[in-house]
């Protein structure tokens, strides 16, 4: 299973990389944008609130604990990428399918 926006490294993380619109009217999946999934969120980029929204999110939609999603990069970027530890390959590409 290959999807450009994510990707399971030998150990089992897997890598997420995302697109995101802060400011949104409610959180949700948009779809592909690009070689990335782009997800809308209803939390203010201002302080940290987006990503925090960002990571309870993910975490949510994937049935795992928050601290089971940690932001690698883009704190300040619309463009970010998460890995994820406990997730299926599958249930990551459900994201989309949904």
């Amino acid at each position: 299973m290959s999807e450009d926006w994510f990707r399971v490294a030998n150990d089992g993380h897997i890598t997420l990389t995302l697109h995101i619109q802060p400011g949104a009217k409610k959180t949700e999946i948009a779809g592909r944008h690009g070689d990335a999934l782009k997800i809308r969120l209803a939390a203010p980029p201002v302080d940290g609130k987006a990503n925090e929204a960002l990571l309870r999110f993910v975490a949510e939609t994937l049935g795992l604990a928050k601290s089971a999603v940690l932001l690698k990069s883009g704190q300040t970027s619309r463009r970010k990428v998460l890995e994820v530890t406990g997730a299926t390959a599958a249930a990551v590409a459900r994201l989309v399918a949904d």
